[in-house]
């Protein structure tokens, strides 16, 4: 026996759809979880490879940066070129690695860095008898570097200070720095409003 059903067409298809629909709700939360996956993929090889937020804690990068100041990283070029001198970067401890520090690159692969009487010398090719580094450009009138240091680094090693030199945990404390620890270069500020801006690095 054959049995039709006499409902029109496009009542059979709304049943046949409804059949697997879910429940408004079920709809919106489905819809939810797409859009976060696709934020996800986008925005993980961002914050992962390309840029990264970072918060100051404390005083040792002081005037320059001052604690809780909101920063963004840029990781890209330091994948293609080195570190440059003067420029402020973040990098993972290497007494702690699962902290992170911000600091300004003092000294390059290759050279001898020495501190005396208050102020630091480099020692390189190009000055083979050493060079009194002038650090006006970013040190407040009157700051000094105590400590006494003479340390020759290796190929892949950096020497970073903090320009609140006085109150600074840096190279003179833990030593040289490995390029694989530094995560990124300082780019941008983003907070507070009135100091946003891109960061610029000080020509020597």
């Amino acid at each position: 026996m054959t049995i039709f059903d006499n409902k029109p067409k496009d009542e059979l298809k709304k049943e046949k759809r409804g059949f697997w629909r879910l429940s408004p709700f079920w709809d919106f939360v489905f819809d939810l979880v797409k859009i976060a996956a696709i934020a996800f993929i986008i925005v993980w090889p961002i914050h992962k490879f390309i840029f990264q937020p970072f918060y100051v804690v404390g005083p040792s990068m002081e005037p320059n940066f001052y604690d809780k100041e909101y920063l963004i990283i840029e990781e890209v070029s330091y994948r293609f070129n080195q570190p440059q001198r003067g420029e402020v970067v973040v990098f993972r401890s290497p007494v702690n690695p699962k902290d992170h520090l911000i600091k300004r690159v003092i000294g390059l692969p290759g050279e001898r860095i020495l501190i005396k009487q208050e102020a630091v010398y480099i020692y390189n090719r190009d000055f083979p008898e050493g060079l009194k580094l002038d650090e006006s450009a970013y040190l407040s009138a009157g700051v000094k570097t105590p400590g006494q240091v003479d340390i020759q680094l290796g190929p892949d090693q950096y020497y970073l200070l903090g320009d609140n030199r006085n109150v600074s945990l840096d190279s003179r404390v833990f030593g040289s720095v490995k390029k694989a620890l530094i995560t990124g270069r300082t780019w941008v500020r983003g907070w507070p409003v009135a100091r946003a801006g891109v960061i610029e690095t000080p020509d020597y």
